[in-house]
């Protein structure tokens, strides 16, 4: 699937009923409006929060991004020594 605004590849899946793609995290297909079961919307990706790494600041509810800061207050990651 192709994003309307920017042009980028969306992750898609297939439909179970009609087979067009849809957006992956679809629970109805937008062409046929077949309910799109939990097991095809998830398949055997790992779940994104098992690997996040929360905010070592003891009060901050944030999650660590990719640049190492916390997404929420911004401050840098320290693992506990």
């Amino acid at each position: 699937m192709i994003c309307p605004h920017c042009r980028k590849e969306l992750p898609s899946i297939e439909c179970p009923s009609c087979l067009a793609r849809i957006a992956e995290e679809s629970a109805y297909c937008s062409f046929c409006g077949a309910k799109v079961p939990e097991s095809a919307r998830s398949g055997d990706e790992q779940d994104p929060f098992e690997d996040r790494i929360l905010c070592s600041d003891g009060t901050c509810i944030g999650v660590i991004g990719p640049d190492g800061r916390c997404k929420e207050c911004g401050k840098p990651y320290q693992p506990e020594a």
